[in-house]
């Protein structure tokens, strides 16, 4: 039986690609100096001029999605006919996943003739964008809900997640960052790598001296790390540094070229805790790549 795929839009999937897969993206709110905004469209997130704003100072907050949000967005899929898979950003830095806990939990009351699976991506932006996609082609080719959901519970221990930001002050503000340690060695100018860990949490790993040296860092993780890159997407997520992004990009194909690659703008709402000036790496490796 087919079924629907949802998932939120910290997975940074581009709109046209999403409604290609036939993906539903439920939109995460942010604000503004107060102004509540969502990103509905990816082809009209002003990036430049959202993270410049906050190179000069504006306020950003986010608000996770709530129980009510997730079941109006569920409910006409259910009435459909349709049962669902979940696939949201990591509870380990967001309480939105548990959110959707209690959603389901009154829908089945509801509908019980109807199935939900909700996968906790450990991770957020294309670590959960990638997981989406790997769902949508498990579906596409006939999988059923249960074995997609198993599927993608295996993947996403597979999932690397690495990245640099310009100033830890925005993951120190929100707290988002795991292993505070990491503070020394930004006060001393050099530059920390941080991944997504094991429990879906953001850890600092690694201190490099410079930027450019962090980025071949990353890029040596990707050679050191990644299993099967002839056959798999690897994505790229940038906060307004494109040049970077594509720096990194050629790196990994002069050294261990992917089948392909996903270049994004780093949406709003993960994009405000790390920051403008961020880049991520995102691919697969073997089952244990994440405690590495």
């Amino acid at each position: 039986m087919a079924f629907s795929i949802l998932t939120d839009s910290t997975a940074n999937l581009e709109t046209a690609l999403a409604r290609r897969r036939n993906i539903e993206v439920l939109p995460f709110s942010y604000f503004v100096d107060g102004e509540e905004r969502q990103c509905e469209n990816t082809e009209e997130f002003p990036c430049k001029e959202y993270y410049d704003s906050i190179r000069r100072g504006a306020v950003v907050t986010t608000a996770q999605i709530n129980p009510r949000q997730y079941m109006d967005r569920m409910e006409p899929l259910l009435q459909s006919g349709q049962d669902i898979l979940f696939i949201g950003l990591a509870a380990g830095i967001s309480g939105s996943f548990a959110s959707a806990g209690i959603a389901r939990q009154e829908l089945l009351e509801k509908y019980p003739e109807r199935s939900i699976e909700l996968v906790d991506s450990m991770g957020a932006s294309l670590g959960v964008g990638l997981l989406a996609l790997r769902a949508a082609k498990c579906r596409d080719n006939g999988m059923s809900l249960e074995e997609t959901a198993q599927r993608i519970l295996n993947l996403r221990s597979r999932i690397y997640q690495v990245f640099i930001v310009d100033d830890l002050m925005h993951l120190r503000r929100t707290g988002r960052l795991s292993n505070v340690g990491a503070m020394v060695g930004y006060v001393l100018g050099i530059k920390p790598l941080l991944k997504g860990s094991e429990e879906g949490k953001i850890v600092a790993f690694g201190k490099i001296r410079g930027r450019k040296q962090a980025i071949r860092a990353m890029a040596e993780k990707y050679v050191t790390l990644a299993q099967n890159a002839a056959q798999q997407t690897v994505g790229i997520s940038h906060a307004d540094c494109e040049e970077d992004a594509r720096y990194l990009m050629e790196l990994l194909k002069k050294n261990l070229p992917p089948k392909n690659f996903m270049l994004v703008q780093h949406e709003p709402v993960t994009g405000s805790h790390i920051g403008p000036g961020a880049l991520a790496l995102y691919f697969e490796g073997d089952e244990t790549v994440r405690t590495k």
